[in-house]
């Protein structure tokens, strides 16, 4: 189970004060000397978060470990070799404590003076929190040195503890350093803990098994009785068991916690910037995840049965599900944003190329967009049950081909988070169940747009309507179900659509590639060609509907009217190259492919004779997309209309018109390039099939013999008195459900 598919850190960004607890193992070597790398590489990280503003409360172990090596080595030096023949005695730890404490302090102080920054050393005893008074005071000095903006650095005071056995009696207000901040946490009033440990985090199963895996959201309701605990810490009294109690404690009293590695340098900084770094612990933690997992078969058999309430409930209610979710979204848009930002960080620092980081940002309006998009889906005609014809085949035998759902649609896309809300509303407004595999580059984004999403489809059609696949290796185990998901529709890369084909026998709708061409004739108004022509490839470059190919009439080569084209095209920053005609005589860098997907700010430029040539062109080079040609000659314009087999063939308009929304669709799942079923922007009809219903009154076939075949259209009037049961719904003010 992916423990974290719900999760969401947007918390991080309003945290002001936070405590910090670094174990001993982080601050020291397996030998017990003091790690400087380590301490230095923290101190750094909180001088940082000093300058920028956050109130850090350190709480720092180490000082046993360091004592305790100090103590031998001096032991070491003073003994005779008689004494060395002896069994040596285990140090004891009250000693230990207090020569170390003294030794840390001077490292910390060292450290932190060489970054200017002041630190403070505040000892305490599990006795002290009994205290109000201690407590308030204790409150008072915190609150000084942090308006001063010194570092307080906790430690508890072993030297002088009273317990009986402080490193095993678990009695008492705190027992350890962990369960300290745990406590400072919550007496200071901390937006976040951070625990450092010697490891990545949280693990199902001890950190050294491989088949152990990292949990990024602890959810107490799932795994408090499946993690298995490995040894303890090396030198500290704690381990991770002593780390996961401590955070369970804190976050269900409402201080947010991560145990994460001190061991990376830029921990801590990741943390606050919402990376998915270590294990977080939150008191909500168990409403981001089901509490039970779906397998593949599960979630498509769910979605079907969720698809058949959905399509059972009248036309308004469907209606009102689409304009909740619109409300939602725009209720969440500051949630969202947040969480789309971090994927777009995460992918610039993972350094993936701009293309897609374009295609997955959510730029400044497009929640408010989207949700525009959803009502007016909405608002239009209801498209399910919708006679679409109707044929008396005898008297009294009446027959009716009517609009039906598919079923169940998987669709599989990358980049684009603004696609799982356009597919997810055409489910709803289509009567489909739906299994959505968005890239893992938008994680978070896809993640949170579907938690809100399916919070707005009330429970009488189930949560369950639409799934979303958070894991690659769950999509071969649908790709198999073909007696249970009707279509697939995946959206993204050449390779992607090609490795789907293969892998399924369920029809796939789509199109591999988005080799859109704008051809300028020799009759093309200038001005409006340079218009077109920089819409079409400068408007959104990453989009499949922008133009790759610009195809030009020799003629204007002579004319010097492609000079034209080509300086706006570098002034607006595209980088042009040539086929082999275009790169002689204009000098460009040629073309490795025609049949080649810039999705950014560059194209090729070819030039052909005449319209016939451009034609052949895009036969042989395009992809079936969207192809334009610029002309005044109407008569050219019309052979190159009825003559290009592609999906969209536009007459002086641009490639980017072809687009579902810009069509009227209301939205679109994709762009198909195939030649069954839908073509083009797939919208709602084009996720729709049809049912045939026959009403009789008693008619048997008998060989053909108990009936006289009439097989006439009957045209719906008040006229001939029939009324079908279904429009009667829809006259009423229902909806026309499944019959």
């Amino acid at each position: 189970m992916n423990d974290g598919m719900d999760r969401t850190r947007a918390f991080f960004k309003d945290v002001k004060r936070l405590v910090i607890k670094v174990g001993t193992a982080v601050v020291t070597r397996s030998d017990g000397r003091l790690a400087l790398g380590k301490l230095g590489a923290l101190c750094e990280q909180i001088k940082e978060l000093n300058s920028e503003g956050y109130e850090v409360i350190l709480v720092s172990s180490g000082a046993v470990g360091i004592g305790r090596q100090r103590l031998r080595y001096r032991t070491l030096v003073n003994s005779s070799f008689a004494d060395l023949q002896k069994p040596q005695r285990e140090m004891d730890g009250k000693a230990c404590a207090a020569v170390g404490q003294n030794s840390l302090m001077a490292l910390y102080d060292t450290l932190f003076s060489q970054l200017d920054v002041t630190s403070a050393q505040l000892l305490v005893t599990d006795n002290d929190f009994r205290d109000k008074e201690f407590r308030k005071q204790l409150n008072d000095t915190v609150k000084s040195l942090l308006a001063l903006r010194v570092i307080p650095i906790f430690n508890e005071n072993d030297a002088v503890s009273t317990r009986r056995a402080p490193y095993e009696d678990s009695s008492g207000i705190f027992w350890d350093n962990d369960s300290l901040s745990a406590l400072l946490a919550l007496e200071l009033k901390a937006d976040l803990l951070i625990l450092l440990s010697d490891v990545e985090g949280l693990y199902s199963g001890p950190p050294s098994d491989p088949r152990s895996k990292l949990i990024h959201t602890y959810i107490k309701e799932i795994h408090q009785g499946e993690i298995t605990f490995g040894d303890k810490s090396r030198v500290g009294r704690g381990g991770m068991t002593a780390k996961v109690k401590a955070a369970v404690n804190a976050a269900y009293a409402g201080v947010p916690v991560v145990i994460t590695s001190g061991y990376a340098p830029e921990n801590i900084i990741r943390v606050l910037r919402g990376e998915c770094v270590g294990t977080l612990f939150h008191q909500d933690a168990h409403s981001w995840a089901p509490v039970k997992d779906f397998g593949a078969r599960e979630m498509a058999v769910a979605a079907r049965e969720s698809s058949r309430r959905l399509q059972a409930l009248s036309s308004q209610d469907r209606r009102k599900i689409l304009l909740d979710i619109a409300d939602a979204l725009e209720a969440n848009e500051k949630l969202i944003n947040i969480e789309n930002e971090a994927d777009v960080t995460a992918a610039q620092q993972a350094g993936l190329e701009k293309s897609l980081i374009s295609r997955l940002a959510l730029k400044p309006g497009k929640i408010k967009g989207l949700a525009n998009s959803i009502r007016v889906l909405a608002n239009m005609e209801d498209p399910i049950g919708h006679i679409l014809k109707r044929t008396e085949l005898a008297d009294g035998l009446l027959l009716e081909k009517t609009s039906s759902p598919l079923g169940v649609l998987l669709i599989i896309f990358e980049s684009r988070p603004d696609a799982l809300v356009q597919i997810s509303s055409l489910a709803i407004r289509s009567g489909n169940g739906l299994l959505l595999k968005g890239g893992k580059e938008a994680k978070r984004s896809n993640e949170i747009l579907h938690k809100v999403i399916t919070a707005a489809i009330p429970d009488t059609v189930g949560g369950r309507l639409i799934g979303l696949v958070t894991s690659r290796e769950e999509i071969p185990d649908l790709l198999k179900l073909d007696d249970v998901i009707d279509l697939v529709i995946p959206r993204g890369s050449n390779k992607l659509v090609s490795q789907i084909k293969a892998s399924t026998k369920i029809p796939v709708l789509g199109h591999a590639d988005g080799i859109c061409h704008v051809y300028v004739d020799k009759s093309a108004n200038m001005e409006m060609a340079k218009r077109i022509v920089l819409d079409a490839k400068v408007d959104y470059p990453a989009a499949c509907n922008a133009m790759e190919t610009l195809l030009v009439h020799k003629d204007l080569v002579q004319t010097g009217d492609i000079n034209d084209l080509t300086v706006d095209l570098r002034t607006e920053g595209v980088n042009l190259y040539g086929g082999p005609r275009a790169s002689k005589e204009l000098n460009l860098p040629e073309a490795h492919s025609f049949h080649h997907e810039y999705n950014s700010m560059a194209c090729t430029i070819e030039i052909v004779d005449d319209v016939y040539a451009a034609i052949d062109h895009i036969h042989e080079h395009g992809s079936a997309h969207t192809d334009c040609i610029i002309a005044e000659d109407h008569d050219v314009a019309e052979v190159f209309l009825h003559q290009v087999d592609s999906a969209a063939v536009f007459h002086n308009a641009s490639t980017r018109f072809c687009d579902g929304a810009r069509f009227g669709l209301g939205a679109e799942v994709g762009i198909s390039t195939s030649r069954i079923h839908a073509r083009g922007p797939v919208g709602v009809e084009g996720l729709l099939t049809t049912r045939w219903i026959l009403r009789g009154s008693g008619q048997v076939v008998d060989g053909d013999k108990g009936v006289i075949y009439t097989h006439k259209d009957v045209t719906y009037s008040r006229a001939n008195g029939f009324i079908p049961p279904s429009l009667k719904k829809e006259e009423n003010g229902g909806g026309i459900g499944i019959h």
